[in-house]
């Protein structure tokens, strides 16, 4: 068997506590065994600025470097305001410099949203397929993934309790295996 393929995920958002992170990490333990997943937060990424293209912060290296040698990425994120968070944004921009040369070319991308609320932060994944398109590779578009009252969906210990969740969370994981190894081949 060949080795696993190296995913990046992507957690939008800074809070200890959050859902994002807690479902990224539900879904790195869901994962088949044709991937890896390795779960970030985009704490310490120092704000883009183009006036430092000419000599990026280390930072931005490192998490540059980091996308580059994944296999894809895998976005999780809250939705604020209607869109992705700042932060996430951020990374984004980060990443996809400098122009031309976005990390994130040719990885097989996917969006999974959370929200506790009734809309699933289907918001923000809708922005991040608006931002995506010319700086990512190829987006999975099935199955669409907005999770819902995510609020009772992990125990203390940040643990997946909810089943209906985890259902929905292995068939997104397993769909995505799929579509990274039919990108990768």
């Amino acid at each position: 068997m060949s080795s696993p393929h190296h995913i990046v995920v992507i957690v939008g958002s800074l809070r200890k506590e959050s859902f994002s992170l807690k479902v990224a990490n539900a879904l790195a333990k869901l994962a088949p065994s044709s991937l890896k997943l390795e779960v970030v937060t985009p704490h310490g990424i120092s704000f883009f600025n183009q006036d430092l293209e000419a000599n990026p912060p280390a930072d931005w290296l490192a998490f540059r470097e980091k996308i580059q040698k994944s296999d894809g990425v895998l976005f999780v994120t809250p939705e604020y305001n209607r869109a992705i968070p700042g932060v996430l944004k951020n990374a984004i921009d980060v990443a996809s410099r400098p122009y031309g040369k976005s990390s994130f070319i040719g990885k097989p991308t996917g969006i999974v949203s959370n929200s506790p609320g009734p809309l699933g932060g289907v918001n923000a994944a809708k922005a991040l397929q608006h931002i995506l398109p010319g700086i990512s590779g190829t987006i999975m578009g099935q199955p669409e993934t907005y999770l819902n009252a995510v609020g009772d969906a992990f125990d203390e210990k940040g643990n997946l309790i909810k089943e209906s969740l985890q259902k929905v969370l292995q068939q997104y994981i397993d769909a995505f295996a799929v579509f990274v190894g039919k990108q990768s081949a």
